[in-house]
């Protein structure tokens, strides 16, 4: 497996203002082997981002000897494919087809989608959607992206998150399994499934579905969002997570999702990775 580390968690990234090029350098210095790139409606990484400026990108990597391990998204958290507007689910699927060719762009095979939320955690006055409309709208918007993502060989790889929906594997795999193509797939974070599950369950579930992993630890003590640690600090058993993809022969990116940003944060995260797969 390769180590890789978010934009996200790195100075600048959550607000998508951090140049690429300096990016794909900090995570190289730090010594991993791959960055995990994200894209949102503005910022230095959007829809609009060109062919050829992914071009550059994709060359300064190989220049500096960094690859790139996937794409992300957080624009379903904002703009929900469950959302009970007709245009604002449009608006998100015409993102992400946008987003899958940036992906494409990229030279990458990974998009890491939110598929919706019956409730946001951190929008505590937001919309509540009815689980089984939820579980209905969230098909409705993913059939229409799967063409796109056959058509460039991307997959759309649905993450776990808190979204009180999709809460487990054997449903996870049932939902993934529905679409009938090799371009749907799991993006797997280890510590999003902590609270209510077991990863290496999961991970044997979910098997050859799994086409990014996601590293994350968390205090099951805590109970909330503050749960969320720096790697090696909460109750991950990361022993069971390496034997559990190992038995599914996972061999991919696995990508720290470290947030928010903190000095000396990164570094961190880079020592712990190594700590834990190399």
């Amino acid at each position: 497996m390769k180590i890789s580390m978010s934009y996200w968690g790195l100075d600048g990234g959550l607000e998508a203002k951090k140049p690429i090029t300096e990016a794909m350098q900090e995570v190289k210095d730090l010594g991993f082997d791959a960055i995990e790139l994200a894209i949102s409606s503005t910022g230095v990484l959007t829809p609009e981002t060109t062919q050829q400026e992914c071009k550059q990108f994709v060359a300064w990597a190989g220049k500096i000897g960094i690859e790139i391990s996937s794409v992300a998204s957080g624009e379903s958290w904002t703009y929900s494919p469950t959302a009970r507007k007709p245009d604002v689910r449009q608006k998100i699927v015409e993102f992400t087809k946008k987003s899958l060719q940036i992906t494409n762009w990229l030279g990458m095979d990974a998009y890491l989608y939110v598929p919706g939320a019956v409730d946001v955690f951190f929008m505590p006055d937001g919309e509540v959607v009815p689980y089984d409309v939820c579980y209905a709208r969230a098909k409705e918007s993913l059939k229409e992206l799967v063409p796109v993502a056959e058509t460039l060989g991307v997959s759309i790889c649905i993450e776990n998150v808190w979204n009180k929906f999709l809460l487990s594997p054997l449903e996870m795999k049932e939902f993934i399994d529905s679409f009938e193509s090799k371009y749907v797939g799991s993006y797997f974070d280890v510590g999003n499934v902590l609270l209510t599950g077991y990863p290496d369950h999961w991970i044997e579930i979910l098997g050859p579905r799994i086409r990014r992993v996601h590293i994350k630890d968390y205090k099951v003590s805590v109970g909330s969002a503050a749960g969320f640690c720096d790697l090696l600090e909460g109750d991950v058993n990361f022993e069971a997570v390496k034997k559990a993809l190992a038995n599914i022969h996972y061999d991919g990116y696995v990508t720290a999702e470290i947030l928010p940003f903190v000095p000396g944060g990164p570094q961190k995260t880079a020592n712990a990775m190594k700590t834990i797969f190399k």
